[in-house]
């Protein structure tokens, strides 16, 4: 809250005039334009204030003055001092933004299970950045820490955050169809996080602790709609009251529509290295750990996509059988998400046709039209290029999975290398365990399906069809479910042709691995 609020304060400075003298007439501008994002109340009950300091003029916010603001469920205790930003008018029309977050807050309140309460401390923060009003977004910037401490504390939970010195920056330009392109990037060092659980009510007592020398953080984005998205935010400040907000909806829908596609794409990766997890069975480990996730904005082909990388794990062994130990992964990538998201289509005829003097603003009709709409443009779930290792063994996919009638339609591409000891390793478990003497046969039979490939993997090409058809490289292992006409069934199941418009469902020919290949 002490990072984020000050930026969203920053994003209301309009262009100061060249060579603008600090003055009170300035504060009270900047107040103003302040004012139209945050509402006249904030200056009025003391949240806000702009005041003349120096060369300068200073921003002050005051969370105390805010709760007490609060009709009702005020905290118990609440101890914050105002947070400060000093910005200071630039020649060329841009602000020089400083801030110290170094700051130490507490408060206490009554939850529904009892007293709550958290404690958060800063060290030696500071920052400072170049805000361009023209862009509504940072050109550069940058910050730093000596170190963090949260506790949290309930009835049932409690959690304790350490961090260490830790660095930030940011850069935005203006972006070729729109907006703004962006990047950020966050390093923290000797990051710690301890929670302990202790609910009688379902018997967990037990702690965990996440530990890592580095955390860092990436993120960067295209076309990102600063204005428009601050216009929209003026809009709602301005129409509070329900009655003006209903007979300035039309404005409304042209501000919307203004804010497409919000941006153009947002990427972001957190990264830990030598990342341990300390549990009562034992400690999880992995020398390189990420995961990431990025999404286009609105549009007619979107894309999102997540990935959880792990390198060097380790996994604790002594409450796993001996045999299972040879398949437990030491590297893992997995790569999913969706494709061809239509987005766009969605958004605009939602916005044409809302109308906020109905209840509800959209019918149940129209929302089911508009997610038959959706369906109907083939949106994909897809499974990425992914691997899971161990030593010599290497399970690698990929496929997708569409909807057509609302029923899964999936390929899906999985190559092995040393099945054989995948094999083996269940071999030697069905000497002591019984589920995996059960298991055993059908790892066989698994391997009687697959295509050796030139490089010796085993292969299986899987294809299951909304028909309800499954074939592993073309040798068909279900047919497609019976289909009904007047009481009469048109399928015996044999897979035959019989005039009913049924095949067998594989989509392919009769020599197998015709499926999406693996990349190298």
């Amino acid at each position: 809250m002490k990072r984020v609020l000050p930026l969203a304060f920053v994003l209301a400075f309009s262009p100061p005039a060249f060579g603008q003298t600090v003055d009170t007439q300035g504060a009270k501008q900047l107040s103003d334009n302040l004012a139209r994002y945050f509402g006249k109340q904030a200056f009025d009950k003391g949240v806000l204030k702009v005041s003349v300091e120096g060369d300068a003029y200073k921003i002050a916010l005051d969370i105390k003055a805010l709760v007490n603001a609060l009709p009702d469920q005020k905290p118990l205790k609440f101890d914050l001092a105002p947070y400060a930003l000093m910005v200071k008018p630039r020649s060329d029309g841009s602000w020089d933004v400083a801030s110290d977050f170094s700051q130490s807050m507490s408060f206490e309140f009554n939850g529904p299970e009892g007293p709550q309460s958290m404690q958060i401390a800063v060290k030696d923060g500071k920052g400072t950045a170049v805000y361009d009003p023209n862009l509504a977004a940072f050109t550069s910037g940058g910050s730093s820490m000596a170190g963090m401490t949260m506790t949290s504390r309930q009835a049932k939970q409690q959690a304790d955050v350490t961090a260490g010195p830790a660095t930030a920056t940011i850069a935005a330009t203006k972006s070729a169809n729109g907006g703004v392109d962006f990047t950020a990037m966050q390093k923290v060092s000797s990051f710690a996080e301890t929670i302990k659980i202790d609910d009688p009510n379902n018997g967990m007592n037990f702690p965990i602790t996440l530990r890592t020398p580095e955390l860092s953080v990436d993120a960067n984005g295209k076309g990102v709609r600063t204005k428009p998205l601050l216009d929209l935010l003026a809009f709602a400040v301005a129409n509070e009251d329900e009655a003006k907000l209903k007979a300035n909806q039309a404005e409304l829908k042209s501000l919307m529509l203004a804010a497409l596609p919000v941006w153009e794409r947002i990427d972001g990766t957190y990264g830990f290295k030598d990342f341990e997890v300390e549990s009562p069975v034992g400690k999880f480990g992995a020398k390189q750990f990420s995961t990431a996730f990025g999404m286009d904005g609105v549009s007619q082909t979107g894309k999102v996509n997540y990935a959880i990388k792990a390198s060097g794990l380790t996994i604790p062994q002594q409450t796993l059988p001996a045999w299972s130990v040879a398949l437990l992964p030491t590297d893992v990538d997995l790569n999913f998400g969706g494709a061809n998201i239509d987005l766009d289509t969605m958004a605009k005829k939602a916005i044409e046709a809302f109308d906020l003097n109905k209840n509800p603003p959209l019918s149940d009709q129209f929302g089911d039209a508009l997610v038959a709409d959706f369906l109907a443009k083939t949106p994909k779930f897809v499974l990425g290029h992914s691997t899971v290792k161990n030593g010599n063994i290497e399970v690698a996919m990929e496929g997708e999975m569409t909807f057509p009638g609302k029923k899964p339609d999936a390929t899906m591409t999985v190559d092995v290398a040393g099945y054989d000891k995948i094999v083996q390793a269940l071999q030697d478990g069905a000497k002591s365990d019984e589920q995996m003497a059960q298991a055993f046969p059908f790892a066989l039979a698994v391997k009687g399906f697959g295509k050796t490939l030139p490089d010796g993997r085993l292969e299986w090409v899987i294809n299951a069809k909304a028909d309800g058809s499954v074939a592993v490289n073309g040798a068909m292992l279900k047919p497609a479910d019976a289909v009904q006409d007047d009481g009469a069934v048109q399928d015996d199941g044999s897979g035959a042709d019989d005039g009913s418009g049924q095949n067998n469902g594989s989509g392919q020919d009769d020599n197998g691995g015709a499926g999406a290949k693996l990349q190298p």
